[in-house]
């Protein structure tokens, strides 16, 4: 009985700590407008130029993005590179082994990663705006970046240019008898092509777009959803009526 005591106490142990380490930091609330089009449209446009790259989108077509107000001509000219096709779907432009040698390991899927990346400490898209606006130098790094989302994070700042580079600001509280650092802000070191306020909005708009391709029918379900509810209530009601003069006469 001791020993099933214990085993459950480690095991328990172990769980807490793997939670633990998997929240990290607080994550910040994503903007959350999947149905604002300008946001969708410049969202998609971030995606092709600076994630496209090294991750794909294989359950993702281009001639989907009509969806989101972008005409076909549109899409050839503004988000398809030179071999693609509007039928295709979003494919990687890097080779497989070098992505493994540069990175360690082939850069994942991002179609549904606003979907399978919630936790306990918000959605999806909360953990992709937190850890994108997260990122900071780091040269002890291989890549030079890491990230408080993400510590050690194999991939680099791929936005850097649009935000800089930052380095992050601790204070020192003391917790429990121990001193104990704590996030302060951030030290801008060198200035990028946004200011913070229009990086985080454009950072928004990406991790819009990420939500929205994770399902791209989640504003026409909810649409319907509604439409569907209210016709029930409208029906309840004449239902109702027909059923009291139906039985009205009955003893």
């Amino acid at each position: 009985m001791k020993k099933l005591i214990l085993t459950l106490m480690m095991a328990l142990g172990v769980a807490t700590g793997a939670l633990a380490a998997e929240g990290g930091i607080a994550w910040d609330k994503a903007p959350g407008r999947t149905n604002d089009l300008a946001s969708l449209q410049n969202g998609a446009k971030l995606f092709v130029n600076y994630c496209l790259n090294c991750h794909s989108a294989a359950f993702m077509r281009y001639n989907r993005l009509q969806d989101i107000g972008l005409t076909e001509q549109q899409i050839k000219d503004n988000l398809l590179f030179t071999t693609e096709k509007v039928g295709d779907t979003m494919k990687a432009n890097i080779d497989a082994r070098q992505a493994k040698e540069w990175f360690g390991g082939n850069p994942p899927d991002l179609t549904l990663v606003a979907r399978s990346r919630a936790g306990h400490n918000g959605t999806g898209a909360d953990y992709l705006y937190t850890y994108l606006r997260t990122y900071y130098r780091d040269d002890t790094k291989a890549t030079g970046w890491n990230n408080l989302a993400f510590p050690s994070v194999g991939m680099p700042n791929v936005l850097w240019e649009l935000q800089g580079e930052r380095r992050p600001v601790y204070d020192k509280v003391e917790q429990h008898g121990h001193e104990t650092e704590v996030l302060k802000g951030w030290e801008q070191v060198k200035p990028g092509k946004m200011t913070p306020l229009q990086f985080d909005q454009a950072v928004g708009d990406l991790v819009n777009y990420l939500q929205w391709m994770a399902e791209p029918a989640q504003n026409t379900r909810v649409r319907v959803g509604v439409w569907v509810l209210l016709f029930l209530v409208v029906s309840l009601v004449f239902a109702w009526r027909l059923n009291a003069a139906f039985w009205k006469d009955v003893k």
